[in-house]
Parts: structure tokens; sequence; C-alpha cells
């Protein structure tokens, strides 16, 4: 298990560094664009909620897929996997980041806030766990792992990245450097975790047979 989840730590490196290359990118926009924070937030609660579909997509698939279990065990793998390891990358992480560099940060649990969602007018936790469970159904119906994996990188990126603007006030040009080592990190081992070895914790022994590398499709 170490082995493997190395194996994916490396093979993950190169598009979650690119990945966070265009974060960086995305915030120069949104400095020198002068971009408010109410646009920021409003695309965090869209990210975020899209990366939650992603993640309880591909831990629920790779739970049923490699084991024999009960469907209500694969709710809760599928449930666990994606709002605690999304929430992990896209808040935590970047709340820490913040914490770290002295940036004045709000701290936002967005599967228990009850607060509306921007346009739509929906609560907001209601909103996030309604996309865990949309997940939750494709991965134990379709059993698919094949999620484009730098898609699903850049998604995970840009919903930390807009987590520090929507909720941070700082002068970022300066801690850009700092912010993408925070970035990478945010994407590149929740990554893993939620993939990989979370859902295989749940399963006593793989098939013969079964291969557990994705040729770079998945998260």
């Amino acid at each position: 298990m170490i082995r493997r989840i190395a194996s994916e730590l490396k093979n993950h490196a190169p598009f979650t560094a690119l990945g966070a290359v265009t974060g960086i990118i995305i915030m120069v926009i949104i400095v020198f664009g002068n971009i408010p924070a109410q646009i920021s937030q409003a695309t965090f609660y869209t990210l975020h909620p899209l990366h939650i579909v992603l993640s309880a997509l591909v831990t629920t698939a790779i739970y049923k897929r490699y084991s024999k279990g009960k469907l209500w065990a694969a709710i809760l793998i599928g449930y666990a996997g994606s709002i605690g390891i999304a929430t992990l990358s896209d808040v935590i992480i970047p709340y820490l980041g913040g914490a770290l560099l002295n940036i004045q940060m709000g701290f936002h649990i967005p599967f228990m806030e009850t607060e509306k969602m921007p346009f739509i007018g929906v609560e907001k936790w209601q909103v996030v766990n309604s996309a865990a469970f949309v997940g939750i159904a494709l991965g134990y119906w379709k059993h698919t792992t094949k999620v484009p994996h730098f898609g699903h990188v850049l998604l995970s990126t840009w919903a930390s990245l807009f987590y520090f603007t929507a909720f941070g006030i700082a002068y970022w040009i300066p801690l850009l450097p700092l912010i993408f080592v925070f970035l990478f990190l945010a994407v590149w081992i929740p990554c893993c975790l939620s993939d990989i070895a979370f859902p295989l914790l749940f399963i006593r022994q793989v098939a013969t047979g079964k291969d557990l590398t994705y040729n770079n499709q998945h998260h």
C-alpha cells in the first residue's frame, strides 16, 4: 500500500504542479483586475461542489469495483472520502496556509453552512451534501474511474485558490511562491488519499488481476 501511494504521488506531481501554475496565473489576474471578493466567493461555492461530485464518484467506484461491499458501506465511504477530503483540500489546507503566512482568513465549512448559495438561493449545506450523493450514485452504478485527470486537478486547484481570494485579505503578489506551494500540497496529497488509500482501507483483498493503475485518467 505504501509503495502504491508513493507511486501515485509521483505520478500526480507533474499534473499538480501545472495545475498550481494555472492557479497562480488566475491569482495574478484577480489582483491586477481588482476582482471583488464576492466573485471569488461565488466561484469557490461553484467549484467546491463540483470537486465533491468527482471525488465521491471516484472513491465510491473504486470501493465498489474492488469489493463486494453493501450499498450502505459504499455510501458512507463515498461520503467521507469526498466531503472529508475535499474539505481538507479546498478549505483546511488553504486556511492553514493563510494562517502560516499571517493572512487574515475566514474559516468556512461548506457542508455545514446554512447561508444561501450565491445566485441560486439554496442553503450551502444542501448543495454540497447533494453533490456528494450525486457522485456516490454515479460511482456506485457506473463503477467508472475514468475521470479526466488533469481536469480534476484543475478543479481542485482552483477551488483551493478561490478559497484564498474569497476569504483572505492580503497583498498577494509577494506571496505567490508560497501560495504555489500550498496550492500544490492542497491537491497533491488529498488527491491520492481520496482516490487510492481511503477506499482501499475498507477492502480486504483486491481481486486477482484487477489493476489499480488508471493511466492518469483518474482524479
